[in-house]
C-alpha cells in the first residue's frame, strides 16, 4: 500500500495519493448500545467507503477505549483496580474480558466484511493517553516513570502489530487504516496530568520525545496511521515529527490556523470533525450540505486548491458517538457520508 506523498510546489502541496477514495467519510470509533452486530452493521451500512470496527464501551469495563487498548499490550498485563486499570503481575479475569470482547468484534468484522476490499480502520489509544491513564502497581500514572513509558510503548507497537496483521488476514482483500486516539496528549504536553493527590502533576514531557514514542507506533505497525485528538491545542508539529499519514480533529476546537495549514501543504491527510456529537435543541439533525460547506468554508480559508478537498480530506463526527441516542447517530453517519460525496462531485 502506497499513502500520503507531497512536495511543496509554488507554496502548496502537491499530492500524489491517500490511502482513502476521494469524497470518503468514516466515523471515529464509539457507537451506543451493546450489540456489536447491529453496530456494525450500521458502520458498514453507512460508511461504505472507509468503515471503521465499531467500540461499543456501554458494554462496561474491557470494552471502554482505556481498557480494550491495554488488552492489547504484549506481556505487560492489566487488571482493574477501584475503578480504574493498572499494571498487573499476570493476566487475570479482566485480561480474558478484554480479549473476549474483542474477539466477539473482530469476529462480527470478519462475518459482515469478509469480501469489503477498500481500506477499513481500526482504532486504538496511543501510547501517552495510555500512560496518562494507566497504574503503576505500586501507585501513580505510568508517566512518572520514563522507562516504564518506553516499555509501555514498545508493548504497544508489537500488540498493535499483531493486532493490524490479524485483521488484515481475517479481511485479506482489504486494507488496514490504524487510528490512534491521543486525548491526552495536549495535557501530557502541557504538564497537567494531575498526580493521584491533586495537589501537583507530572512533568511536561517535550514535543520531540512525544513524537518519538508516536513514530515507534507508525514505523512498527506498517499502515498508514491517523492520530486523533479531539482536544483544543492540538499538537499537529508532534503528529507531523510522527509521520503520521492524517489527524483527526475537532473542526470547532481549531483556533490558529496556521498550524493546521502547514501540516496539510506538508502532505497530512485531515480527517475534519465536522459534525457535533450531541443533538440540536431543537432536534434537528444535520444535513449533509450543511456538513460540507463547514469543510468547504475552512478549505478555502486556507487557501488549498479545492480539487485536493475530496482528497486530502475526509469527513467525520467530531468524536465519537457513544453517548449520542441511536437515531441521531444513524443521522450523523448518513450525513457525513452523503457531505464526502458532494464534495467528491464539485
Amino acid at each position: 500500500m502506497t499513502w500520503p506523498s507531497a512536495l511543496a510546489g509554488s507554496g502548496r502541496c502537491v499530492v500524489t495519493d491517500f490511502p482513502w477514495p476521494a469524497g470518503s467519510a468514516t466515523g471515529l470509533g464509539s457507537l451506543p448500545g451493546t450489540d456489536i452486530a447491529e453496530a456494525q452493521r450500521l458502520v458498514l451500512g453507512e460508511l461504505p467507503e472507509l468503515p471503521h470496527l465499531a467500540e461499543l464501551p456501554d458494554r462496561g469495563p474491557g470494552a471502554d477505549m482505556i481498557g480494550r487498548s491495554a488488552g492489547l499490550l504484549v506481556e505487560l498485563p492489566v487488571q482493574l483496580y477501584v475503578g480504574r486499570w493498572q499494571m498487573a503481575p499476570r493476566p487475570g479475569r479482566d485480561q480474558r474480558r478484554i480479549a473476549d470482547l474483542l474477539e466477539r468484534d473482530l469476529d462480527q468484522l470478519t462475518e459482515q466484511a469478509y469480501r469489503f476490499a477498500g481500506p477499513i480502520k481500526v482504532q486504538a489509544a496511543g501510547p501517552w493517553t495510555l500512560a496518562a491513564n494507566l497504574d503503576l502497581p505500586i501507585g501513580g500514572r505510568m508517566l512518572r516513570d520514563a522507562g516504564a513509558v518506553r516499555h509501555l510503548t514498545e508493548s504497544l507497537a508489537e500488540g498493535l502489530r499483531q493486532h493490524v496483521a490479524d485483521v488484515q488476514k481475517r479481511l485479506p482483500e482489504a486494507s488496514v487504516l490504524l487510528q490512534l486516539d491521543e486525548p491526552s496528549l495536549p495535557a501530557v504536553l502541557a504538564g497537567h496530568i494531575p498526580t493521584e493527590s491533586g495537589l501537583s502533576a507530572y512533568k511536561a514531557v517535550d514535543g520531540p520525545d512525544a513524537a518519538t514514542g508516536l513514530r515507534t507506533i507508525t514505523e512498527a505497525v506498517g499502515v498508514p496511521v491517523i492520530v486523533h485528538c479531539c482536544a483544543p491545542d492540538v499538537p499537529l508539529q508532534v503528529f507531523r515529527d510522527a509521520r503520521a499519514a492524517a489527524v483527526a480533529l475537532d473542526l470547532s476546537l481549531i483556533k490558529d490556523l496556521d498550524p493546521l495549514g502547514e501540516a496539510i501543504e506538508a502532505g497530512i491527510g485531515l480527517f475534519a470533525g465536522a459534525v457535533s456529537t450531541r443533538p440540536r435543541a431543537d432536534g434537528r439533525t444535520p444535513t449533509s450540505a450543511q456538513v460540507a460547506e463547514r469543510a468547504q468554508k475552512l478549505w478555502n480559508k486556507l487557501g488549498f486548491s479545492a480539487a485536493l478537498l475530496p482528497r486530502q480530506v475526509v469527513i467525520t463526527p467530531a468524536c465519537g458517538l457513544a453517548a449520542a441516542p441511536l437515531p441521531y447517530v444513524r443521522a450523523v453517519l448518513k450525513a457525513c457520508r452523503d457531505a464526502g460525496r458532494r464534495l467528491a462531485e464539485v
